[in-house]
């Protein structure tokens, strides 16, 4: 009996903890579903960062799909306070780079064939 009573108050503390959270979350403005797009975003950073220093290298099927990534994370940073993600503002600041790098490369490679 006394192992239920523990389970349960462990779990009422885990739904308080959680809904705790939550409240915080949405007391900040953000929403939740954006917050939780804010986390996946941050895990793309990471691997979009290690990808942005070998942009020069990258085949054009990379640079696509690099560009429609880092387009993502980069509108789920947008929906965020950048209060919130100031610890990785310089790998945002990278691959932000490397995308602008890749853009203005592929954009003046399409008009140099279309002088042709």
């Amino acid at each position: 009996m006394e192992f239920v009573t523990i389970i349960f108050f462990l779990l009422f503390i885990i739904f308080v903890l959680v809904a705790t959270s939550v409240m915080q979350i949405r007391m900040a403005g953000i929403k939740v579903r954006d917050f939780w797009g804010f986390i996946q975003a941050n895990q793309m950073l990471d691997k979009l960062y290690k990808f942005s220093k070998r942009c020069r290298i990258m085949s054009p099927q990379e640079q696509i799909i690099f560009l429609s990534e880092a387009e993502k994370v980069f509108d789920a940073y947008d929906k965020i306070p950048s209060i919130v993600w100031e610890e990785e503002y310089r790998k945002y600041s990278d691959v932000l780079e490397a995308y602008k790098n890749i853009r203005v490369t592929r954009w003046s490679g399409e008009n140099a064939d279309k002088r042709r």
